[in-house]
């Protein structure tokens, strides 16, 4: 069940500050990535999800030119039906082509969902780094350590903690800066495809992009056909040959050079398969010069892109929850769903627990409260004049909302001079 929407004049600071009521709806309408989400949360796509229309032109757009302008002749080149196979063999491709591409770009690469609030700190300082511990004990505020030791197949490797994600990433997982997730098996994000790859998506980004090559082959090697039939049969030269079949000559520049690219990212892929690399980790941490803890074998590796089991998402985007509907949560949303399983949390200076309001909304509202004289009240509040003098005065909804929610208590004298300051801004 949805709210009634604010009206047109409320601005964004004061759409963060409703009732106390919790709001029933489904995650993905509270996700905190850049995701766009379709078909009530079962479709996930990047913040860039319109570079898949350029993608599709790409590959479409060639195929149709090939069908209205060569495959006449090529079906008339070969007997017994075998030029209708031939168009009916390029169609075919093209489709499997297009559903390969809508898989990778169209569900979860790996998102690994975020916590509400951070860790605990461990008690067993063996795999935190020694840098971190001299600074604990100089400081002596508890902190969470920027990096853990995890011990993979024998080797230890370094995990990282995700500041946005208040989480350590597990090993072979990086956070991605364009759709604001941490993704597990990150190997990169793909501007073609409009969708980050990771694990749950890099076997069908592999066969898309191996695909595509043979499309392009496809297309190259029947329009060079057809250029040799024209040569034939007008006893010309090639370039004579380009000038009566022009698509056939712009269509043969086209392939070669996307084959290039396509099939160098093909075979390049390969080798991050047979050695059981990301491109990530081939960028950032060349194992050429040193063990690789994934690498288990060629054959193994390539088990476990193509043979082994797709894991589940670990995130049900169309699971109900509660939202908080005063909280905040960051930069993009001005919501934090909360399930049952996680109780609110308050900001407590005085027990030094961490602070889960980000630094810039924090800072956002108190710059609003020490300047509330000259904040923008909505059109339906009424105006305080000089004339009240009621020395128990009650605070605007919005700011006793947010006095409640960040447990800050204001005296007496304070809500004199915040009175003031109102009356002296809005009459």
């Amino acid at each position: 069940m949805y709210r009634t929407p604010f009206p047109a004049q409320f601005s964004d600071s004061h759409r963060r500050v409703i009732d106390h009521n919790p709001s029933p709806v489904r995650l993905y309408q509270v996700w905190k990535g850049s995701n766009k989400f379709f078909l009530g949360g079962r479709v996930i796509f990047g913040p860039d999800v319109r570079s898949i229309f350029l993608t599709i032109s790409l590959i479409v757009i060639p195929v149709v030119l090939f069908c209205a302008f060569v495959s006449r002749r090529i079906i008339s080149a070969f007997d017994h039906h075998l030029g209708d196979l031939i168009v009916a063999v390029l169609i075919l491709l093209t489709i499997y082509d297009l559903i390969l591409l809508l898989l990778t770009s169209g569900r979860d690469p790996g998102i690994i969902p975020r916590n509400s609030h951070p860790p605990e700190p461990e008690e067993d300082y063996s795999t935190m780094s020694t840098d971190w511990l001299g600074s604990q004990s100089s400081s002596g505020v508890p902190n969470l350590p920027p990096t853990k030791d995890v011990v993979v197949n024998g080797v230890i490797v370094k995990v990282k903690y995700c500041r946005t994600c208040m989480l350590y990433r597990p090993p072979r997982c990086s956070h991605c800066s364009i759709c604001n997730n941490c993704i597990e098996r990150f190997d990169h994000h793909c501007p073609w495809v409009g969708q980050c790859i990771g694990k749950r998506n890099y076997r069908f980004f592999f066969m898309f992009v191996f695909s595509t090559t043979v499309l392009c082959l496809y297309v190259f090697v029947f329009c060079w056909i057809n250029v040799k039939k024209i040569m034939a049969d007008y006893h010309c030269n090639l370039w004579s040959a380009f000038v009566k079949s022009p698509v056939s000559a712009i269509l043969i520049l086209y392939t070669f050079m996307t084959a290039w690219f396509v099939g160098g990212l093909t075979v390049f892929h390969l080798y991050l398969i047979f050695t059981n690399q990301t491109t990530y980790e081939n960028f950032r941490y060349r194992y050429d010069s040193k063990r690789n803890p994934y690498n288990r074998g060629c054959v193994h590796n390539i088990f476990e892109v193509f043979l082994s089991k797709i894991p589940e998402s670990k995130s049900n985007f169309r699971e109900k929850v509660k939202v908080d509907s005063y909280s905040l949560i960051g930069s993009s949303l001005s919501f934090r769903p909360m399930t049952a399983d996680r109780p609110k949390r308050s900001f407590d200076i005085e027990m030094r627990k961490r602070q889960t309001v980000v630094a810039e909304d924090f800072e956002e509202i108190s710059n609003r409260n020490d300047r509330v004289g000259v904040l923008e009240r909505c059109g339906t509040e009424p105006r305080h004049t000089m004339q009240s003098d009621k020395s128990d005065w009650d605070m605007s909804p919005d700011i006793s909302v947010l006095a409640a929610d960040f447990a800050m208590e204001y005296s007496f004298n304070d809500r004199k001079s915040i009175k003031r300051a109102t009356e002296t801004g809005f009459t």
